[in-house]
């Protein structure tokens, strides 16, 4: 683990980031909240500007949906922090809306215009990796008090060229609590060794991590909407997609790991363990 750790500690110091258990300890005044959820998005140059925009658009769909709101307050603090990243170019994983927090259809609604009024990114290629390190520290720093810390990494394309590979960046985030799930785009027909979609089985080995850590898919990039609400229900909700009770979540393209269950990737030299 001391690799994953090294790397990130470099990326966060070349970002002016602090780790997640090194800042100044947070005020006991900072408001409780039931989770802080990173969105952290593929705005890659493979995806065309009216895909993306249909991306933001059901990120603003999914957190005004009723039964995201439902998840949202049927909480104990009654509330959530989340923020949305855009990621691809490596070491260029950018914050575009930073921390806020809802806990009502307002401000709901209020998240949901910042999204769709931001900017899109300068991004390209797939350092997935380095969204995870942003993410990571962005938790570490969140103005609040989260019951359970989550970063939700969408894509269409396994980690390409990250400063900080994917799995030591997972590592490092479980390391420090946070889960990491994951939402698999399918673009194509492809299957991996296992007989899934060649995307879903790269995420669950390389990107996610911690408790019941989970991979849901998309068919496609029309269905990215569905697959985000479903999943931010379960996010928000604590709960996975095979505890979620007689949900429809559980009739849609969903893979589980837990914690315990995984085969970490280890360090190439034995004098870096």
């Amino acid at each position: 683990m001391l690799l994953s750790r090294v790397l990130l500690t470099a990326s966060l110091l070349l970002t002016g980031w602090a780790l997640p258990g090194e800042h100044p300890a947070r005020a006991q005044e900072a408001p409780a909240v039931d989770v802080a959820l990173v969105l952290a998005v593929d705005a890659s140059g493979s995806i065309s500007p009216a895909e993306f925009d249909f991306q933001k658009q059901g990120i603003a769909s999914a957190i005004t949906n009723e039964e995201v709101l439902a998840a949202v307050t049927g909480g104990r603090h009654g509330r959530i922090a989340i923020a949305y990243v855009e990621w691809g170019r490596p070491g260029g994983a950018a914050v575009m809306v930073d921390w806020m927090q809802v806990g009502s259809l307002d401000e709901a609604n209020l998240f949901a215009a910042s999204v769709l009024t931001a900017e899109r990114s300068e991004q390209s290629f797939n350092a997935l990796g380095d969204a995870v390190v942003l993410a990571t520290a962005m938790i570490g720093t969140c103005p609040c008090r989260p019951t359970r810390r989550v970063i939700d990494v969408s894509g269409d394309n396994p980690d390409s060229r990250s400063h900080v590979p994917a799995p030591f960046a997972r590592d490092a985030a479980v390391a420090a609590r946070i889960t990491v799930n994951a939402l698999a785009i399918i673009s194509d027909g492809r299957i991996g060794p296992s007989g899934r979609p060649w995307l879903v089985e790269s995420y669950e080995a390389n990107v996610i991590g911690g408790f019941a850590a989970f991979v849901m898919a998309a068919a496609d990039r029309s269905d990215f909407a569905r697959a985000l609400r479903q999943k931010m229900i379960l996010e928000i909700a604590g709960l996975t997609p095979e505890s979620a009770p007689d949900s429809p979540a559980q009739r849609m393209p969903v893979t589980q790991a837990a914690y315990a269950d995984r085969e970490w990737p280890r360090p190439m030299s034995p004098h870096l363990d």
